[in-house]
This record gives structure tokens, sequence and C-alpha cells, in this order.
């Protein structure tokens, strides 16, 4: 362990793998799966950040996981696979893997990163989690990732199948678009049409000033709703 680690990490990169039961036949894949950039700015004896392999645990992720979802439900339609998919990789449940395994607590980074809260940020989770998913691939093949991640896709594909059949589509959008810095979607009515006992409403949802999709409906309550479920079906968020 590099002077001065112990003041930005928590946990060493070894107790985490101990911990998670994991063993890296090379130490260094490991570490560098924990190394934000701005670590590297304060120890370049560090050699390198773990962005590369976040690139690689990105396509391994993907494929892990549509491998996984296509023999799981074997039902399934393509589509709401590909959308179940997108899902169990999107930055907060990625981020919400990190954090079941208390991933925070080992990421090397830089002193103004952490006290600016960046065990704590969803992207920078998300990233890091995916780093650890490539340093885990190069280090001992599909297999092993397979092992360690399909616990989580268990529980966490059938949570997202109860939670998108049950909640409504506003909330969901919500909580979507603020996972990405957006503000809360705004709902504006575009038309309003047919008599009082039978009128459509047209509403159109916009966030961080994109118009995202347009719904139709007897109030503008239910036109709304209709829209923010459109915009689900585009981001691939329902099913």
């Amino acid at each position: 362990m590099e002077n001065g680690d112990l003041h930005f990490v928590q946990e060493s990169p070894e107790q985490l793998a101990a911990r998670l039961g994991l063993e890296f036949n090379d130490p260094l894949l490991l570490h560098r799966s924990l190394t934000h950039r701005s670590y590297l700015n304060e120890h370049p004896e560090a050699l390198e950040d773990n962005e590369r392999l976040e690139f690689l645990g990105d396509a391994v992720l993907d494929f892990v996981v549509g491998a996984w979802l296509y023999h799981h439900y074997p039902e399934m339609p393509e589509g709401d696979l590909t959308r179940m998919r997108s899902a169990l990789v999107h930055t907060e449940q990625l981020a919400d893997f990190a954090r079941q395994i208390n991933l925070g607590n080992a990421m090397r980074l830089g002193r103004g990163e952490s006290q600016a809260g960046g065990r704590e940020r969803s992207a920078l989770l998300c990233d890091t989690f995916e780093a650890f998913i490539g340093a885990i691939y190069l280090d001992g093949g599909i297999e092993k990732v397979e092992k360690f991640l399909f616990p989580f896709l268990e529980t966490a594909s059938e949570d997202i199948l109860i939670n998108r059949k049950n909640e409504d589509p506003k909330s969901l959008l919500q909580e979507w678009a603020q996972s990405q810095g957006f503000y809360a979607p705004q709902y504006v009515t575009r038309s309003e049409q047919g008599p009082d006992h039978s009128k459509q409403f047209e509403v159109a949802v916009i966030i961080g000033g994109e118009v995202y999709a347009e719904g139709v409906g007897p109030s503008k309550q239910a036109a709304a709703k209709n829209a923010a479920r459109k915009a689900l079906e585009k981001l691939g968020l329902v099913f």
C-alpha cells in the first residue's frame, strides 16, 4: 500500500476482496480497479487509473447480464429483455450494487474528491463497479464474473419487475431524471379538445429543456402519466 493510502481509503483493496471472498491472482488489477484519476493526480506512483478497466467492465456487464437474462427468463420477449438489461446496467442500479458491497469504502480517491462526497456519488460508484467487474474478468474470466454477479441479478431483476408494475410512471421518471442530474420533469398541456363531457388532453413531458414524450388522456393527470410512460419506454426503463 502506498504511503498516505490510509488517509483516503477506509478499507484496503485487499480487505475488500477478502470480505467478498474474492482472490486475485494479480493484485495490481484489484488496486487499479479502485483507483480514480483524482488519486493518480496526487499519487503518480500508482501509475494508472481505472478508466480503461471501466470501459472493459461495461462491455463485460452487457454480455453477462444479457446472457443471464436470456437463460433466466426463457419466455420473455426480446423487447422486454432489452429493457430489463438496460435497467440492470443503469447507473443507479450499478451504484446500488456498489453500495451493497460498500465499494465506496475501498475506492482510492484524491483528497478533494473524497471530501466532496465522491464515495457516495452514484456516477462514481457505478464507474468503479464497472472497473471492478473488468478486473475480475481479466483476473479469472467470465465464470468468475458470473459467480460474483449472479446473486445481484437474481434479487435486482425481481425487484425491478415488481416495482415497474406497481409504481407510478411519473415517480419512476422523476427518479431517473434526478439520477442524471436533471430537475424534476415538467408536464405542459399542449392541447385540450372535445366537449366538456368527453375531453382529450395532450401533455408533453420536458426534462432538461427537451421534450421526451407526449401523452393523451381524458384528464391532464392521465395524459401526464401516459407521457411519462412513453418517456420511460423511450429510455428502456419500463416493461
